[in-house]
């Protein structure tokens, strides 16, 4: 079977990954598949620095803005709409670049993980979920690393979802979820893929950042913010814990002034950045962009890429 080629463009928030993949899409003719997972979200539009319909250009994007906050949604449901959605946009005739900064959800859809068969204890989870509350996701890092260290050092302690996922998968099955996660990459997919990413020095990266948090608050970011706190008991995990909300909840509950959760919202995406960096430089097929020529040499490196196909 004939792999379908696919144009990553990757890379940390505020690096220019959705303007760069615009100006491909109406190069190439072809259509944007949006691999984040908070953009997914109705109603956190300027918090997540969902791309607007102006900013779009005419240039159709899918997967963004399409799940209520209330509702979970994970790295397998995405993966599912994502290969129908790439199908159908093959059956069209046009290219797909696949553009975010969520590197779990490109690497499972571009390595074509196979999800089904994933069995859960609900039971378990719940007992750990009480854990995570009683004693800290750190505790429960410190027994996922007793036999599965790869995961514990992989894993952020914010990430309980996935921590707790890997404790029951050890449990369910009796091996580690990254020797699963490892064999499953020994499986061919469906997929080609092209990755890039524009590759900012650190200070820069680190302005863009601070800069587009002061646009944001301009945009209106508190007023969208203030209407996810209103209804943040019914949030779902992954919404509620959402940079560029959760900042300006501890301001509304009084706990920090507007300059301490502005602060904290740099910081804290800052932090994120790094750890998008970390992820997406374990790639050895990455592609690295100038941040001043990054369009020309991404448009070589597709023409190159297309030519091969």
């Amino acid at each position: 079977m004939k792999k379908i080629p696919l144009i990553v463009v990757a890379g940390a928030t505020a690096s220019g990954k959705t303007s760069l993949a615009i100006a491909l899409a109406k190069r190439f003719d072809a259509e944007v598949i949006s691999a984040d997972s908070m953009q997914i979200y109705r109603r956190m539009n300027i918090g997540t620095a969902k791309p607007t319909m102006e900013e779009m250009d005419g240039v159709v994007h899918h997967l963004i803005d399409f799940v209520e906050p209330e509702d979970s949604f994970s790295v397998a449901d995405f993966c599912e709409k994502a290969h129908s959605v790439a199908e159908d946009i093959k059956s069209r005739g046009k290219n797909i670049i696949v553009a975010g900064g969520t590197g779990l959800y490109i690497d499972s859809f571009v390595r074509d993980i196979d999800f089904d068969g994933e069995d859960c204890d609900y039971t378990l989870r719940q007992e750990l979920e009480q854990r995570a509350k009683n004693d800290g996701a750190e505790s429960l890092l410190r027994e996922l690393a007793e036999y599965d260290k790869i995961s514990a050092e992989r894993l952020h302690p914010n990430n309980l979802k996935r921590i707790i996922r890997a404790i029951e998968f050890y449990h369910i099955h009796k091996k580690p979820i990254s020797v699963h996660q490892e064999e499953t990459k020994q499986k061919p997919s469906r997929y080609h893929a092209l990755y890039m990413m524009i590759d900012h020095p650190r200070d820069v990266l680190k302005k863009r950042i601070d800069m587009r948090v002061d646009i944001m608050m301009e945009s209106g970011l508190m007023d969208e913010a203030r209407e996810l706190y209103e209804c943040r008991d019914v949030l779902s995990k992954t919404a509620a814990q959402a940079i560029g909300y959760k900042e300006l909840f501890g301001y509304f509950d009084g706990e920090m002034t507007l300059d301490e959760a502005k602060e904290e919202l740099k910081l804290r995406t800052r932090q994120y950045a790094k750890r998008q960096l970390t992820w997406f430089r374990k790639n050895e097929d990455m592609n690295y962009l100038s941040p001043e020529n990054a369009f020309s040499e991404a448009e070589k490196l597709v023409e190159d890429f297309f030519n091969k196909k």
